[in-house]
């Protein structure tokens, strides 16, 4: 199914976004295998960097959603399906990396206590201020995403508009060519008119002289006899 949609006109920067996004999560995947091997330092840097991998394959989804409006509409429900499980994947992935950065336990190692002291308290501040830092670069992305939607609907608009401008132009065209053919038409008729009676002039020209020069004839041929 991947290779009949990939091969259609239409589809080009949807199947680039799946592989990069594929190649994304077959990274993140990785790491969250090795991060339950992991605690302290190395744990938060192993979901600090799945969390990085995870936003950018939330970006990738983002991208393949704003392309799908441009699929043919007869592979649109294909695109569709290899969207929403590619989505479900992603989901997965970010449950099962929300789930072990949950366990503070294995976080924090040996420091990890129910009563914090205030280096822990300082450093869990900075984690949350971390938190607070990413989710405003997703936000900034996902209103780049936007402006990015709108300005393409407005490119559209205008486009639709162009065409329409243009389809009266030739409308317009059409009604002047057909005005001057009939123009042409009559005009035809006319010097065909003329040329008739051109013709008739000069018959009756001829016949006019034809007769004079018969009388003459007769009137020496009368005084001659």
């Amino acid at each position: 199914m991947s290779n009949l949609v990939d091969a259609e006109a239409g589809t080009e920067r949807f199947s680039s976004y799946e592989a990069e996004l594929k190649l994304v999560q077959a990274d993140l995947n990785q790491q969250l295998e090795q991060i339950p091997e992991l605690s302290g330092e190395p744990r938060k840097a192993a979901i600090a960097k799945a969390e990085r991998a995870l936003e950018e394959g939330e970006e990738l989804l983002g991208q393949m959603a704003l392309e799908k409006p441009n699929i043919p509409a007869n592979l649109k429900p294909k695109v569709n399906t290899r969207y929403r499980n590619l989505q479900s994947d992603i989901d997965a992935l970010k449950r099962r990396l929300t789930s072990l950065s949950s366990d503070r336990r294995a976080l924090f190692g040996s420091r990890y206590t129910d009563d914090p002291t205030t280096d822990d308290q300082l450093e869990q501040r900075q984690q949350l201020l971390s938190g607070t830092e990413r989710l405003g670069r997703s936000s900034q992305r996902l209103r780049e995403s936007q402006r990015i939607a709108l300005e393409t609907e407005q490119i559209g608009a205008g486009t639709l508009s162009d065409l329409h401008r243009q389809r009266e132009t030739i409308e317009h065209t059409r009604g002047t060519l057909l005005e001057s053919e009939g123009y042409t038409d009559r005009s035809i008729k006319t010097l065909r008119g003329m040329a008739r009676r051109m013709a008739t002039n000069r018959i009756i020209t001829i016949a006019i002289i034809t007769v004079l020069v018969l009388l003459i004839v007769l009137v020496i041929w009368s005084k001659f006899r």
